[in-house]
């Protein structure tokens, strides 16, 4: 089964993070939502903090080139297979990071891509 790990999760319905989790799981794609304040979108919880998680598909991140910083450590031992940067998370730094350790990066945007069967 896939997984994905949603960085910067957020409980107003109006933020990208938010419909992409939603989105996520009406494909029936195991979620993993990561945030700043605890609290339940559908039926996955925001967990606070860094969780540990095993066999990551894809992580999307939803959070600003410097708020990426402090978790760069922690997205690279997800060993996730790909990382998806959204419009306005773009992160050059990361990438040659990510890449070194043979994870795949890509400016895409998760919503277009699971709206379009690309996913």
């Amino acid at each position: 089964m896939r997984k994905t790990v949603v960085i910067g999760a957020s409980l107003k319905e109006e933020r990208y993070s938010n419909q992409c989790i939603r989105l996520l799981r009406e494909h029936n794609i195991e979620t993993v939502a990561v945030g700043n304040k605890a609290g339940k979108i559908e039926d996955v919880e925001i967990i606070v903090g860094r969780p540990c998680e095993n066999k990551v598909e894809t992580v999307a991140i939803y959070l600003s080139p410097k708020n990426q910083e402090s978790y760069y450590d922690y997205i690279i031992g997800l060993k996730p297979e790909r990382i998806l940067f959204p419009p306005g998370t773009e992160n050059p730094d990361f990438y040659r990071k990510a890449n070194a350790r043979g994870i795949e990066t890509e400016e895409a945007c998760p919503l277009v891509m699971l709206k379009t069967g690309i996913y």
